[in-house]
């Protein structure tokens, strides 16, 4: 039923709905046609990935080996005295570098000295003393020379008075004199023989420089400069000075440790790789590594060099019980020692203890993952010659002493063997 004022043309357009009402069926088919092709090219692209990553792990990731648990070491060589003093110099501090043979720390040298002229006055003493022992010897064979004429004269008195006896002209009391004195005579040859043969012994098959009483004194000689020389401590290799402890004035005794010097020239990388990524590892293959301390932009070349005996937790102070009830398995991790170049060392310097990302070329496989027992060293790895040049010293002043106070008796005293 109409209003008066509704015509028939408003009542069609009230039941007919608007076009802004009708719902748009196109679009959710739309929206959902582009979702799934964005996830077909996801997954596509994953597969994609994964399948460069399969290549990629299994042409060159599966040949190499890595960890970030590695640390440079190096040898901490330590400084002590071989005598006890106390300390008057201290010639270089930490950071500092030194070289082989430069003194370090000077002791106080008056007892020392002293000691060391004692033992040079001895050394003098004795070579005189020995020389006197020579000479003896030809004094004694003149003495024998003598006793034995003074033997044929009497022998020769007494061989008269025997033919004159009969003719009255000797009494049988001169001729008993005479017996008496050839018998003196004897027994002062026997006498002067033995101690002829007795100082022989000291001297026989020897010489004044070479004799039992001057080496004897020569060697407290070399113990006492050696004492005396080792008041001045010397760098014993070349490196930089760490932990040093010793003060002026400290009073030191033998095999303190006074500080340390480490050679940053001669240093390595223990690397503790997990004992399941070992199996192929091998000694001589190569290794790259990365420093923290200079970041991945410089990188360092090197060499395995050997792996451990075991692992770092059966060489720990405290090594775990597994036995126990409440065992849990850990992975065990084995320390591998890794040579660095040093051409990479003296472009880059390193520290001890700085952080190292390792990883291990393994693979070539054919060498062996244990040293070689066949190899014999012929030479020291390690080696100082510093200390050397004070028994040369020492050798030199006994050489003085003994020329010195012998003189030329040594072409004497050979003539006196000889005879």
């Amino acid at each position: 039923m109409n209003t008066p004022n509704q015509t028939p043309q408003d009542t069609t357009n009230a039941a007919t709905p608007s076009s802004a009402a009708v719902p748009d069926i196109a679009q959710p088919i739309e929206t959902k046609g582009k979702r799934r092709g964005l996830l077909i090219a996801f997954t596509t692209l994953l597969v994609i990935a994964l399948i460069a990553y399969g290549i990629w792990w299994a042409i060159f990731a599966r040949h190499f080996e890595s960890t970030d648990d590695a640390y440079v070491s190096g040898n901490v060589v330590q400084v002590t005295p071989q005598v006890s003093g106390t300390v008057i110099a201290i010639n270089a501090d930490d950071t500092e570098l030194v070289h082989a043979g430069n003194p370090l720390i000077k002791l106080d040298q008056a007892d020392a000295k002293v000691a060391l002229d004692q033992s040079e006055a001895q050394l003098a003493q004795t070579v005189r003393e020995v020389r006197t022992l020579f000479v003896n010897n030809s004094a004694l064979n003149a003495n024998v020379t003598a006793r034995r004429a003074e033997v044929e004269k009497a022998r020769a008195d007494l061989g008269r008075r025997q033919q004159l006896i009969a003719t009255g002209a000797v009494s049988k009391e001169e001729l008993e004199h005479a017996k008496v004195a050839l018998q003196g005579a004897e027994a002062a040859l026997v006498a002067t023989s033995e101690q002829l043969a007795s100082n022989r012994v000291l001297t026989d098959k020897t010489t004044v420089s070479e004799h039992p009483n001057v080496l004897r004194a020569a060697a407290q000689v070399r113990t006492m400069y050696l004492n005396f020389a080792r008041t001045t401590l010397p760098a014993p290799i070349t490196g930089y000075i760490a932990k040093r402890s010793v003060q002026v004035g400290q009073r030191v005794a033998a095999g303190t440790t006074l500080l340390s010097i480490v050679p940053l020239n001669a240093l390595w990388v223990d690397a503790n790789f997990k004992e399941v990524q070992i199996s192929n590892m091998r000694i001589g293959q190569p290794v790259t590594l990365v420093s923290d301390l200079y970041g991945s932009k410089i990188e360092y070349h090197g060499t395995v060099l050997g792996l451990a005996a075991g692992t770092g937790s059966a060489f720990a102070l405290l090594p775990a019980q597994n036995a126990s009830g409440n065992w849990i398995k850990i992975v065990q991790r084995i320390p591998v020692r890794i040579t660095l170049d040093p051409k990479d060392l003296e472009t880059h310097p390193l520290r001890i203890g700085v952080s190292m990302d390792v990883k291990v070329d393994i693979a070539k496989t054919e060498g062996t993952s244990l040293t070689s027992g066949a190899e014999t060293r012929t030479a020291p790895m390690y080696q100082t010659e510093v200390f050397d040049k004070s028994g040369e010293e020492a050798d030199a002043i006994i050489s003085r002493i003994i020329a010195t106070n012998n003189n030329s008796a040594s072409g004497n005293s050979a003539a006196v063997v000889a005879h």
